[in-house]
């Protein structure tokens, strides 16, 4: 095995270095995974920025990188459910297991849990990273590796979707059309959503998810009136959403949400926005409008990656810009400045394991 294990590894607020780091050490149930590629979530762009993301703060050098796929390279002396050579999206949360949270299948909230690139543990953006086995999911043969890395912030955008109950029929807002906008609303798309909504402050962003599949778009803009926008969203739909889910965290959107929504409907939080913020409460209880927040995700990368494999949902759109490893600072700013939905970095020359029919696509 090479002993180069190139890394990006996170110092202190944008002091981003490329160095060399030692290959891990694998435990019985753990996997010695060969990277393959690697997406730059907003997460990512928030510890290089300011040195923390909400309460995690970057204390030593921390190898970055969470949405991520790879391929078996070496085997736990305990492990059965994979091979070398095996193509994996890696579930970059791996809990304690045995706590009240774990062992009640909400294993996001373990306060054990160890979560790739969140302080205190590195991340996968590196040659070699050593992982759970049973966190890591073969991926069929027909599936990309861009894909299975994308299989991350899908997963946000169905745990969103399952938090706020969409089902065949409902009428879903979401606001925001970044990348998590944009895949929870694929997600409420392939969950039966009837009518979808999607706003945000930039048109190139609603024209990306036209395309994708959203029913409607609405272009906010500084100028925009509250009352205003919520009237314009129950005209574009023909009445009330069941559920909005803000996937900005801005208060303006967090707001919307819970104007906008029916009487017995859900506000679903996604969005990381201010510690804290100014909203209409007492109009939301009185509604009985039920407000649910998430923190990423639990059970749900099985069924991620099977409506990608199904073709149910298709990620591919989503990918804008390719850099390699070297590359990996360029990549970091082009992600800073917002170009693009989504920019993936390739650990390994691109499309070197991907299927046949996906080479130079």
């Amino acid at each position: 095995m090479a002993q180069d294990n190139l890394s990006a590894v996170l110092y202190k607020t944008k002091d981003l270095r490329l160095e060399q780091t030692p290959i891990p050490e694998i435990a019985d149930d753990e996997v010695l995974l060969r990277m393959d590629c690697v997406g730059i979530c907003g997460s990512d762009v928030h510890y290089w920025q300011s040195g923390a993301c909400g309460p995690f703060v970057v204390k030593e050098p921390m190898i970055m990188g969470h949405e991520a796929s790879g391929v078996v390279a070496k085997l736990g002396a305990k492990v059965k459910s994979l091979k070398v050579g095996d193509r994996v999206a890696i579930e970059p949360g791996v809990p304690c297991r045995c706590c009240e949270f774990c062992k009640t299948g909400r294993y996001h909230l373990c306060p054990d849990i160890m979560f790739c690139a969140t302080p205190p543990a590195h991340g996968n953006l590196a040659r070699y990273y050593k992982h759970a086995a049973d966190f890591c999911y073969k991926l069929p043969d027909h599936v990309s590796m861009e894909e299975g890395a994308l299989l991350e912030p899908l997963t946000v955008g169905i745990h969103a979707c399952r938090r706020g109950g969409v089902a065949a029929g409902d009428v879903v807002l979401v606001l925001g059309a970044g990348p998590i906008g944009l895949v929870t609303m694929l997600a409420a798309k392939a969950m039966g959503a009837s009518k979808i909504l999607i706003t945000d402050i930039l048109q190139a962003r609603l024209d990306v998810a036209k395309e994708l599949g959203a029913d409607y778009t609405l272009l906010v803009t500084r100028d925009s009136q509250e009352a205003e926008l919520v009237r314009k969203v129950h005209e574009i739909l023909g009445g009330h959403p069941d559920i909005s889910i803000d996937a900005s965290g801005a208060q303006s959107t967090v707001r919307l949400s819970l104007l906008a929504t029916k009487s017995g409907g859900v506000a679903v939080l996604v969005g990381m926005g201010s510690p804290e913020m100014t909203v209409p409460l007492a109009g939301t209880v009185t509604r009985e409008v039920d407000i649910r927040g998430i923190f990423r995700y639990a059970n749900e990368y099985p069924i991620a990656l099977s409506l990608v494999a199904s073709n149910k949902i298709n990620l591919k759109p989503l990918v804008t810009h390719h850099f390699s490893l070297e590359e990996s600072l360029e990549a970091y700013e082009v992600a800073r400045r917002g170009l693009g939905i989504k920019v993936m970095i390739h650990v390994q020359d691109r499309d070197r394991n991907n299927p046949v029919k996906f080479t130079n696509c």
